[in-house]
């Protein structure tokens, strides 16, 4: 089997990417984040509604070529790391598979689903504003208890804002507010 971390592929607009897009396309606001901002789709539409706009991803290639949704201030970094910006509103497509290996960046999301979202939660922190709205989309197939409970032990309130059942999941988008 071949690892998707080495590919250059960018993850295109899927069910989840359009289930967070339904959810978010009055959010208004100064300062938006779109973490693993892929192939622009979120990113693009979060400029309509907002000031200034940031789209960040681990793999710099897909960044430097976007193919539909070409998008502004782009940074390659690992969740927001490279970031000293406050954010009212962030969002994140997570890598929520519950997977024993990481061999897809874009999907996979370590044990329960929950390594490399952790990973993220951490990174975003420190760049969400006081009362900064955090929105992220998880799976019914990885632990999303425990990533709701690692929100709130950030000191993050959370609620489920919307579930969509599929043929093989259920997605769940979340809001965490600082």
């Amino acid at each position: 089997m071949q690892n998707k971390f080495l590919k250059n592929d960018e993850y295109p607009p899927s069910e989840d990417t359009f289930f967070i897009a339904n959810n978010i396309e009055n959010e208004k606001g100064e300062y938006a984040l779109d973490i693993g901002s892929g192939s622009g789709y979120l990113t693009q539409l979060l400029s309509d509604n907002f000031l200034f706009v940031v789209g960040t991803d681990i793999n710099c290639n897909v960044l430097q070529h976007q193919t539909s949704y070409k998008t502004n201030n782009l940074i390659c970094c690992n969740g927001s790391d490279a970031l000293k910006i406050k954010f009212d509103f962030i969002i994140c497509n997570l890598p929520y598979l519950a997977t024993d290996e990481i061999m897809d960046i874009a999907t996979d999301g370590g044990a329960e689903g929950f390594e490399i979202p952790k990973k993220i939660f951490d990174s975003a922190i420190s760049n969400l504003a006081t009362n900064g709205k955090f929105v992220f989309v998880t799976s019914s197939l990885s632990n999303y208890q425990k990533l709701i409970e690692y929100a709130e032990k950030l000191g993050l309130k959370t609620r489920i804002v919307a579930k969509k059942k599929l043929f093989f999941e259920e997605l769940i988008l979340i809001d965490a507010v600082w």
